[in-house]
């Protein structure tokens, strides 16, 4: 029953930081969560900027639904469609860097470890970059008309009037963006990594989510599994106030 359990205190946290595993989980979960944030925002405004440039209405709508449609795929399905495209043998990458001379041989993507976290990242990217891009649009479309009127008139070109216009209108959405998606420094994902990780790249493809259903949930472990979760949170909670303090001097 509940009042026979033991009390073990931080037994669990003391396991966790003793755990050369953890710490190779720990680094592989933040270079990706860091990759993913930053290919993030980078696709997503620029995207959003060059939508956001197209005059003509059909050919807007036709790029938005392309860049969407991966949202809604499942990553089981994703993930077959880049194993696929990366594959030894018929592989699309391959196929178009042996027709173009890059490459003398095939390679073995998903096999060289070290390139897990830009595979994962653009992959990542791929997937969502079209559905990111909302937020931004929407934000751009509240911009005042006359604020690109009075540049025309000045003379402004393109470039000036995303520079001097449409981003520092965008600063309050990024900022705001970019404290939440802090946050979640420490999710990183865990469907791409499950199904695109195997042995050969596994140093680099385990995170904390696997860490956590690999030693912990699959073992039956589930108090060392509660304890890897309450980490998560407490390093989410230091990030996202931690981003909310450096971010009021940008904007209010």
């Amino acid at each position: 029953s509940l009042l026979d359990q033991e009390w073990i205190g931080l037994e669990h946290f003391k396991f966790l930081f003793t755990d050369p595993n953890f710490y190779r989980v720990l680094r592989n979960t933040l270079g990706m969560s860091t990759i993913n944030l930053v290919l993030g925002f980078v696709t997503a405004i620029g995207l959003a900027l060059l939508l956001n440039e197209i005059r003509h209405a059909k050919f807007k709508k036709l790029v938005q639904t392309i860049s969407y449609m991966p949202h809604f795929i499942s990553w089981v399905v994703a993930a077959s469609i880049i194993s696929y495209s990366l594959s030894l043998d018929n592989g699309t990458i391959n196929i178009v860097l042996l027709k173009l001379g890059i490459v003398d041989e095939p390679i073995l993507w998903l096999g060289m470890e070290t390139w897990f976290w830009g595979i994962n990242g653009v992959s990542d990217i791929w997937k969502n970059v079209g559905w990111n891009t909302i937020i931004y649009l929407a934000a751009i479309t509240m911009i005042d008309p006359e604020q690109y009127e009075a540049a025309d008139i000045d003379g402004a070109t393109r470039l000036q009037r995303i520079r001097y216009i449409t981003l520092p209108s965008l600063k309050p959405t990024v900022i705001i963006l970019m404290i939440m998606n802090l946050g979640y420094i420490l999710e990183s994902g865990f469907e791409a990594q499950y199904l695109l990780g195997n042995p050969l790249n596994l140093a680099y493809s385990e995170n904390l989510d696997i860490y956590v259903l690999k030693y912990g949930i699959s073992l039956g472990n589930f108090s060392l599994a509660t304890a890897a979760g309450i980490f998560k949170t407490v390093v989410s909670f230091i990030f996202l106030f931690t981003a909310n303090h450096f971010a009021k001097p940008f904007d209010k």
